[in-house]
């Protein structure tokens, strides 16, 4: 039973990757190759394991190879689903766009510090939307750093627990395994002197306490419609240099971020099957301002000005 349950499996894994093969084979390796291997391979033989690197190298020969191996190998391990550290799995079997989403868009929709009237024509859309300004009246503009978070982690196990087993942290490409490893880190490497490896992490808030406090220094944002649901976690992300790696979100909502320190470039990019229709973007995004932006359907990147702090916050609605 046990060994026709497994053919059957095998089987059935088989026929999805050729599948999503000829989803997203566009260049590169040709289906007939992963056909082959496919057709030739025995129960534990190396014929699928062979099938399988194929289509990896077809899925990155699609992809920036830099950009899709660096999230693979770092930031998916910080992501936390149902199926473990599986960027692929997630990539592979999401919904093929029908491109509609960013026909026509060649830069992102710019409001200045936008009323809820303003925004109300695009708040349920896909578009990119810059709004600048929006946030330059919150407390935390002046309150939230590197030592307000250390401080309100301080001492509190149980928040620090929250983050590793409710919420979630990212690491992207510093060597850091966990939140606490983040905030006892050597000075000098906070500050990014030279000769420090230089370091950019988020990670969800999902500790109703921390999530109460760090509230207390901004409202829901003002532009949002006064219907819309928010989720009971907010992130976090800071450090210089790279930020972080081309993906997508696989999130319930969209994305809303702000810009609290430093200055933060974003280049977002259509799905793979978009791209021969749609445009890449690239903008900045200042402090104080506002980014919202479906990550479910953009891919997105970001990199810090050399030299200055980036620190944002971000959520969700819908």
């Amino acid at each position: 039973m046990v060994n026709s349950e497994t053919e059957a499996n095998e089987k059935i894994l088989e026929q999805k990757f050729l599948e999503l093969n000829k989803i997203y084979l566009k260049n590169g390796v040709p289906l007939e190759a992963l056909e082959k291997a496919i057709n030739k391979s025995n129960k534990h033989s190396t014929g699928f394991i062979i099938s399988i690197i194929l289509l990896l190298f077809a899925v990155i020969y699609e992809f920036d190879i830099i950009n899709f191996v660096s999230y693979l190998l770092v930031y998916g391990k910080g992501v936390r689903c149902i199926v473990p550290n599986n960027y692929f799995v997630w990539e592979a079997t999401r919904q093929i766009s029908d491109c509609s989403f960013c026909l026509n868009v060649t830069e992102p929709i710019i409001l200045n510090n936008a009323t809820k009237e303003e925004f109300q024509p695009y708040a349920y859309s896909s578009k990119p939307i810059l709004i600048k300004n929006a946030f330059i009246h919150w407390p935390a503009m002046k309150i939230f750093n590197f030592e307000f978070f250390r401080d309100l982690y301080s001492n509190n196990e149980e928040a620090y627990k929250s983050v590793d087993d409710e919420c979630q942290f990212l690491h992207f490409k510093s060597d850091f395994t966990s939140l606490r490893d983040v905030f006892n880190m050597d000075e000098n490497r906070i500050l990014n002197k030279p000769g420090y490896k230089s370091w950019y992490v988020g990670w969800g808030n999902c500790h109703p306490d921390i999530l109460e406090r760090m509230r207390h220094y901004y409202p829901k944002p003002h532009f949002l419609p006064e219907d819309c649901e928010m989720p009971s976690k907010e992130y976090v992300f800071m450090g210089y240099g790279a930020g972080a790696t081309m993906h997508l979100d696989f999130i319930n909502r969209l994305m809303w971020q702000a810009q609290i320190q430093g200055t933060k470039t974003w280049n977002i990019r259509p799905a793979p099957e978009c791209e021969e229709v749609c445009s890449k973007l690239s903008f900045i995004v200042e402090p104080g301002d506002a980014i919202l932006l479906d990550t479910r359907v953009w891919y997105h990147g970001t990199t810090i000005t050399p030299g200055e702090f980036s620190l944002s916050i971000q959520s969700e609605y819908g």
